[in-house]
Order: C-alpha cells, then sequence, then structure tokens
C-alpha cells in the first residue's frame, strides 16, 4: 500500500508540471489557431478551476472593449459550462475541474465544442478545446479479490479466464502489462484483444491437490504505461474443490475392547472413529456394520452411524458367546461411495451369572435292599456355563445318608454311591439332596433332589401279633363258624409280604381236636368243624403256620392255647339220696328224743359244669312242718329244728330243690322221708341200715373217686401248661387251688392265673362262700381282690 501511495504523489508533480508546460504553449496554439481561421486550444485534464485557456478576443481579433457592451458569454448546452470566458479582457479559462475520463471515456481524442456570442451585431466564434489525458488513473480490476474453485481432478493446461483491469486512461496510459505473483501451480497468461484490451488467464501447470494445499493464493497485477507506470492489484483466491478421491482412514489399527457380560442397555463399549481427508459430502463419515456382520450380533450391539459409537442394545450373556469380531465400515457421502472397513474385537468378560446345573444322568429308581456299600445309585453330571473359578463347581450331599457321592474320572462327573447295608423296612426310601456350588464371587449354588426307593428283598418271616395265642371259646359253638382269628404280618411288601395260613398237623393222629379246625389261609379265621363240650375237653393246643409268597418263602408258626368256656348245659345230679330203681328217693328213721340240731341225713348231688354253672343251693321246696326241720342252703344238710313231741306225726316227707347258679339255672329235686321211731326200733333199724347203707356209700364212693380223679387230671393238665405258658412269656401266670371252706359236700375246683395286668380264675362247683358273684358278668365271672391294684375285673370266658 506505501508503494501506491508513492506513486500516486509522484504523478500529481507530473501533472502541475505539464500544466506550466500547457501554458507555455499556448502562444503557440494562439498563433496556429489565427492561421487556421478557427480557435483550437489544448488544456490538460484535472487543472484547478480558473486555469487560463487562452485569450480568445486577442485570437478572434476582437475589440477587448467591446466584449462586455456586446454581451460576450459561451453558450453551452449543459447548465454549467466547463469554460467562461471574462468579458473584460476576453481570457477563457477553466469554469470547473475537468475529467477527461468523465467527459471522453476511452476516446483518443477528447474534444469540447464551444459556441461563443457577440451581440450588436450578432456573430457566433466556434472554440475548440481538446482535452490532454493525463496519467491520473491506476488500472484497477473489478474486485479486489477473486475466488476460484477448481476441482483437484482439474488437468494440467486447463485455462481459467480472469476479468481485465480497467484504467480509466487512454492510449499508452492504460493497461500495459499484467503479472502473476509466483505459484508452481499456476502461470499466466494475456491475450491482446486491442483497443487497449488485454484478458489475462490463469493456465494449470501442475495437478492440485486438495488434500495437500486446500487454497492458493496469487496476486495479480496490472500495469500501466505511464512515467513512472501506475499498477493495480487483484488478490486471486483459488480454492481447490474437492473430488472424491480418499476413502476413509480408522484412527487406530485396530480395535479391542473388554465388556463386562449383563452390561446394561446403552453401555459404550467403544467408539470408532475415521477421517475422510476430502472435504464435503465426500468427507462427512457415515458407519455401519459390515454386511457379513449377522442378526444375533446387530441384535447385541447398536452403532451410532454419525458419531461411530457401539452401545450395548441386548443382552450379553458370556456363555452365549466370549468374543465378537464385528465389522465396522465408514463410508464417505460422495458420489462414488468410498468405504473403509475395520474389524472391532469384543472380549466379554465372564460374570458369575450361572448357577451350576445338575443332571442325573443315570438313574436306578428301585434300590435293592440288599444292595452291598459301593452300589452304584445314580451318575451325576454338573455343568456351570461360566469360566475361570466361576465355572468351577465342587457337590456334596447332606450328612446322616447312607450314600456317598464321590468324583468320577471324568470333569465335572459324580457317581452316588451306597455307603452302608440299606433295611427297606426301617427306611423304605431316600430323598438325596445333591448341593453344586461354584466358586466364583459371589458363589452360585444350586440344588436337585432325587428320591431313592429302596426295592424290597424277602428278608422278613411274618410275625404273628402274640406268640402264643390264648383264645377262650364257649362250649356248644355252631359247626362251622369261626370261633378265633390269628394274625400275621410280614415287614416286606408286595408278594413277599402276602402271607398264607395253614394248621400243622400231625399225620397219624387224627382224633385230635386239630382235625376238627379249619383255617382261612387269606385271613386266619380258624373255624370249627364241630362243637366243643368243656365237660369232655376243656384245653387243647395247637400250631399255625404264616408264609409269606417270596421266592425262597420264609415262614413262621405260633402256638395256640384254646380253652373251652362252661356253659350251663348240666343239671345237678342226685348222688344221695338213690332209690333202689334209680329215683332220688330215700327213707330216714330217726329216734323220737333226739335233740334239736340232730344231723337227719345229707342231700348230696353233683353239677358237671363248673363255676357258678356248678355252684349248687339246696332248698325245701315241700315239708310237712316247717317248725320241725331245716336244711342247709351250701351243704344239704338236713337238721331238726327242735325235739320231737308227742303230738308230731311219725312220718314226714321232705321235697329238696337242688339248681345251680347258671344265668338259665338247672335243678333237681331229691324226697327224703323221715320216720321217727322209738329208740330200740332206731337202734336195731340203724343196725340194718347201716349194713345196707355201707353197700350204698361204697358205690358212691367210687363214682367220686372216679370223678374227681378225672377232674384232678384235667386241671393237672391245665395247670402245667399255664406254667409253661408262663415260663415262655414275661406274662405272670399263677396257677392255685383256692382254699376251701365252709364247704361239704359238693365237688368244686378252682384255677387263678394272671395275664399282663388281669387276673383270671376258672372256677368248679367248689368255691368259698366268701367269693362275690358280679350281677350281670357273662359266662363265670368273679371279681378278686389284688395285691397290686384296688380293684379290676378278672373275666372268665
Amino acid at each position: 500500500m506505501f508503494h501506491l501511495h508513492d506513486m500516486e504523489q509522484r504523478g500529481r508533480q507530473t501533472v502541475r508540471k505539464r500544466t506550466k508546460w500547457v501554458v507555455y504553449m499556448m502562444i503557440l496554439v494562439t498563433f496556429w489557431s489565427r492561421a487556421s481561421g478557427q480557435v483550437r486550444y489544448s488544456i490538460a485534464e484535472e487543472v484547478k478551476e480558473g486555469t487560463v485557456v487562452g485569450n480568445i478576443a486577442k485570437d478572434l481579433g476582437l475589440e477587448k472593449s467591446t466584449l462586455k457592451e456586446r454581451g460576450y458569454r459561451i453558450v453551452y448546452s449543459s447548465t454549467e459550462p466547463p469554460f467562461q470566458v471574462n468579458q473584460n479582457d476576453g481570457i477563457l479559462y477553466v469554469n470547473r475541474k475537468i475529467d477527461r475520463e468523465e467527459v471522453c471515456d476511452r476516446i483518443k481524442v477528447c474534444v469540447i465544442d464551444l459556441k461563443t456570442v457577440l451581440e450588436n451585431p450578432l456573430e457566433v466564434h466556434y472554440v475548440a478545446v481538446e482535452i490532454l489525458d493525463v496519467n491520473d488513473h491506476a488500472p484497477s480490476f473489478p474486485e479486489s479479490e477473486k475466488m476460484l474453485e477448481i476441482f483437484e481432478s482439474a488437468l494440467p493446461g486447463a485455462r481459467f479466464q480472469l476479468q481485465a483491469a480497467r484504467d480509466a486512461d487512454s492510449g499508452s496510459l492504460s493497461v500495459q502489462m499484467y503479472k502473476l505473483s509466483h505459484n508452481e501451480h499456476f502461470r499466466l497468461e494475456v491475450k491482446d484483444r486491442g483497443e487497449d484490451r488485454k484478458t489475462p488467464s490463469l493456465v494449470l501447470q501442475k495437478p492440485l491437490d486438495r488434500e495437500t494445499v486446500m487454497t492458493h493464493v496469487l496476486l495479480l497485477t496490472a500495469t500501466d504505461g505511464g512515467k513512472p507506470p501506475r499498477s493495480g492489484n487483484m488478490t486471486i483466491i483459488v480454492n481447490v474443490s474437492d473430488v472424491n478421491d480418499n476413502p476413509p482412514v480408522f484412527t487406530q489399527d485396530s480395535y479391542r475392547v473388554e465388556l463386562k457380560e449383563n452390561s446394561p442397555f446403552g453401555t459404550t463399549v467403544i467408539h470408532v472413529n475415521a477421517t475422510d481427508m476430502d472435504e464435503g459430502s465426500n468427507g462427512e463419515v457415515l458407519y455401519s456394520f459390515g454386511n457379513d456382520v449377522d442378526a444375533r450380533v446387530r441384535g447385541r450391539f447398536d452403532l451410532n452411524p454419525v458419531t461411530g459409537v457401539i452401545t450395548v442394545a441386548g443382552a450379553i450373556d458370556f456363555e452365549e458367546s466370549g468374543r465378537y469380531e464385528i465389522d465396522i465400515q465408514a463410508s464417505d457421502k460422495g458420489a462414488a461411495t468410498l468405504t473403509t472397513d475395520k474389524t472391532v474385537v469384543i472380549h466379554i468378560v465372564d460374570v458369575n451369572d450361572n448357577a451350576p446345573e445338575i443332571e442325573v444322568t443315570s438313574f436306578s429308581r428301585a434300590l435293592p435292599e440288599d444292595s452291598k456299600p459301593g452300589t452304584t445309585v445314580a451318575l451325576i453330571s454338573v455343568k456351570d456355563s461360566d469360566s475361570g473359578l466361576n465355572g468351577k463347581v465342587i457337590c456334596h450331599i447332606g450328612e446322616g445318608l447312607p450314600f456317598l457321592l464321590t468324583p468320577s474320572l471324568q470333569n465335572n462327573m459324580y457317581s452316588l454311591v451306597t455307603k452302608l447295608l440299606l433295611d427297606r423296612e426301617q427306611q423304605s426310601q431316600y430323598n438325596v439332596t445333591i448341593v453344586a456350588k461354584d466358586t466364583g464371587e459371589p458363589s452360585l449354588s444350586s440344588d436337585k433332589t432325587i428320591k431313592i426307593v429302596v426295592s424290597d428283598v424277602n428278608d422278613n418271616s411274618p410275625e404273628f401279633s402274640q406268640n402264643p395265642y390264648t383264645f377262650y371259646i364257649s362250649e356248644n359253638n355252631n359247626p362251622g363258624a369261626s370261633i378265633l382269628s390269628v394274625t400275621a404280618r410280614d415287614n416286606d411288601e408286595g408278594s413277599n409280604a402276602l402271607i398264607s395260613y395253614l394248621i400243622s398237623r400231625d399225620r397219624g393222629r387224627e382224633n385230635l381236636p386239630t382235625s376238627f379246625l379249619n383255617i382261612n389261609s387269606d385271613n386266619g379265621d380258624i373255624m370249627a368243624l364241630k362243637s366243643f363240650d368243656f365237660e369232655t375237653l376243656k384245653t387243647f393246643q395247637f400250631h399255625v403256620v404264616a408264609s409269606d409268597s417270596g421266592t425262597p418263602s420264609l415262614s413262621s408258626n405260633v402256638t395256640v392255647n384254646v380253652f373251652i368256656l362252661d356253659q350251663n348245659d348240666n343239671a345237678p345230679v342226685i348222688l344221695y339220696p338213690v332209690s333202689s330203681n334209680g329215683s332220688a328217693e330215700g327213707v330216714e328213721e330217726i329216734p323220737r328224743n333226739v335233740n334239736a340240731g340232730h344231723l337227719v341225713t345229707k342231700v348230696r348231688a353233683y353239677d358237671a359244669d363248673i363255676g357258678y354253672n356248678g355252684w349248687l343251693l339246696f332248698s325245701l321246696q315241700e315239708v310237712t312242718d316247717h317248725s320241725l326241720f331245716g336244711l342247709d342252703r351250701y351243704t344239704g344238710q338236713i337238721r331238726t329244728l327242735r325235739s320231737f313231741t308227742e303230738t308230731d306225726e311219725a312220718q314226714h316227707k321232705l321235697l329238696i330243690l337242688v339248681k345251680d347258679n347258671g344265668n338259665v339255672s338247672l335243678s333237681a329235686t331229691a324226697t327224703v322221708i323221715v320216720k321217727l321211731v322209738e329208740p330200740k326200733e332206731a337202734f336195731a333199724a340203724s343196725d340194718v341200715k347201716s349194713s345196707s347203707k355201707a353197700d350204698e356209700d361204697n358205690h358212691v364212693t367210687f363214682y367220686l373217686m372216679i370223678t374227681l380223679g378225672s377232674v384232678s387230671a384235667l386241671f393237672l393238665i391245665s395247670i402245667i401248661v399255664l406254667i409253661a405258658m408262663q415260663c415262655s412269656k414275661s406274662t405272670d401266670y399263677t396257677s392255685k387251688y383256692l382254699q376251701e371252706t365252709n364247704y361239704d359236700g359238693t365237688l368244686c375246683h378252682s384255677i387263678q392265673y394272671r395275664s399282663g395286668d388281669k387276673r383270671y380264675m376258672l372256677v368248679g362247683p367248689r368255691m368259698s362262700i366268701g367269693s362275690t358273684i358280679v350281677p350281670g358278668s357273662h359266662a363265670n365271672t368273679l371279681v378278686l381282690p389284688d395285691r397290686r391294684r384296688t380293684s379290676e375285673e378278672v373275666r372268665l370266658f
């Protein structure tokens, strides 16, 4: 800029010098005008107002004194002429500053024609004033700064026309040359079109590369022909327009990142970045997944197409995939899209988010109870989808079980084996809980319960509910009806516990009571094929065998003791008195002088039944005089109640009723005729009678001995059986005969025994008068004082 300013100052000085020179030349011009008959002047442009052009009056030969009077003036079409004439001296001077370029734009000879007028008389004179050009304008461009857009793909030799500079001056003072600042890519060519028209053009001489230099700044200078010359400059800015010749380039050679599984949705995984050296849309990069990225990966991750940020878009599970290789494609927006691929490797970091899984690969649901220790029950496989310590699994089972969990040679395989002998009867099934626990932090565990059923083996014999069995049945039972039942239980199951019953019989002994018994093989009910008679059979024993249906079959037997209970099915039998024809009649003679309390006779009777059924009571049904005779209710003794008198009859008839104490009482009667005789007759008769009575007593004694012997033998056997039972069981059995008091004449016996906390008594016809009969009891039931307990009921069956 300082250079241009200096040039303008030098130009002004030159103008002043030339103006002086023009004034000096006026004399020459005037002289030339007169000679030619036309006044013509020359003056430089841009002279100051008032500058003398010439003396028109003198040059036209006019009198100066008449100029004013005749109104000498210049007639000009414009409102204000560029020149004026002085009416006093006729000098033409500059009325205003004249710019040749304004008056005569680009005309080589610039002449202003003036018409001067004189009046009185009217005269018209023509004056021509030539405006001489002065180098007062520097070349100028239409724009001080020119922007050019040139594609970097332009070939060398390409021409780019520029606007020419303009200089208001003309001729040699106009633009004469152009000059371009140094640049290796461009050179300047100027085309001369004549008439001061020179057109500059830029010529590309070396290929452009926008990625190397985006903008070239050139300075174009236009210089005129003045001395000194004046110049003008224009800045040319060449913007190299991008051509999509550069693919995007990722900022890293490789992308590797670690990502924890189960990361929340939206978690930033990695930021990939690519740059494109092109500009505009050619340099805008968009990111996308490669074409071979499958839908599964696209469902797990999301890629922002603008920023290149990869985020979590789905569930990240290490167990599904521990590593992802994702092809990322960076593309620009050029018309011919250029792309670059890069692989992003994502390593998934395992998190302990999977509990161990337990699988029973082989399982014996039914385990025989006789299995030996070490028998394999099940094969267990465990797996944990996690890795490392998170996937290492330790298994165990609960304590107190007859099983062991032993690891196998194969990894994560276990065998469940028996540790002890099993007993199904103690425990038929086991719920074994297998716990698998990994070593992750925090540790996860799972469990699985398997049900092990212990299958039965026939290792248990049937067991009877009692051993031995003791049953009490009443005589006169219905033939074919069930009289008793035995029950056995087998701790095994199924066919091993299916029990059948049979009675053990001795071959060749068909008259035994067991030959009349039959047993239901399914339920153990025993039926009697005939009725039992207590008086014939009081007790018997047999054996029942219970066998299961296992293979081989196991069996056991039990002793069954049966006691026949008496029923009142026998009426009393009169043993005395008995007549010769078998009727129960007798005659007793007593002296008339006997005192009160004299024993007249004793009625003797027998009942085959026992207990209450055999307990006999005597009573007088008929008597001629109730004041004379009395009958003992229990002994059957007939005694006199008072002494006889003379008025008493000589013969008395007594009807005695003998009955038992059964629920339905049975009875018999005996008739005793008492004759009163004088003492001498009685003595003689007593001798005869004693002899006959002796024979009669012998017969009675024989019968009594037989009866007592039979009864004693039967009860001796009963006592032996009871003693044996007492020895075989802890049950307290005692056997003894009751003490007999206040009884004379009636056969009786009793058996007392204990079973557990019960006391039982079998009572024959003879019993203590002090015993108490319980009203409403079944059969023969007595309540006896117990030393251990205050009182309890003892039942007789």
